[in-house]
């Protein structure tokens, strides 16, 4: 069973500046994915649609693999791509599950709501979990 999680978040930077981060791999390798005690080892984004992102992480020794395919990028509102995850040499690289990110201007700031479809209802609080540091991570590097 799977479940649609939405997580908001405010950002002191303007819409441009926090759009502009989830496709820049210069900035996206400090918060896309990045975990406190993990290496950032690939951060490669074809920015277009149809494009694809690869992210790897190393963590504990292990590699994580975060996979993107980008349907929809409309700057600075709104961007759309199929994702998954899995950990490097599993055989089932898991499902493919849509996130849609839709940022509004907010004052001099900006409002990012992140909606996941398709999460598995047993890792519902973890992935939430996991959204919620990644938006923290991207207020810092958008707001330096």
């Amino acid at each position: 069973m799977s479940a649609i999680l939405t997580v908001t978040r405010d950002f002191a930077a303007p819409a441009e500046r926090v759009f502009d981060a989830w496709l820049d791999p210069a900035q996206a390798r400090h918060f896309l994915f990045r975990t406190p005690d993990g290496e950032m080892l690939t951060c490669e984004i074809d920015a277009r649609v149809g494009g694809e992102a690869v992210i790897v992480e190393r963590r504990g020794g292990k590699d994580a693999l975060h996979r993107l395919r980008y349907e929809t990028i409309e700057r600075p509102r709104r961007l759309v791509f199929q994702f998954r995850a899995c950990m490097v040499g599993e055989v089932d690289e898991g499902e493919w599950t849509r996130v849609t990110v839709a940022i509004q201007p907010q004052g001099a700031g900006s409002r990012l709501t992140l909606t996941h479809e398709g999460v598995w209802t047993d890792y519902e609080d973890r992935t939430r979990a996991g959204w919620t540091m990644i938006l923290g991570n991207l207020a810092t590097t958008t707001e330096q």
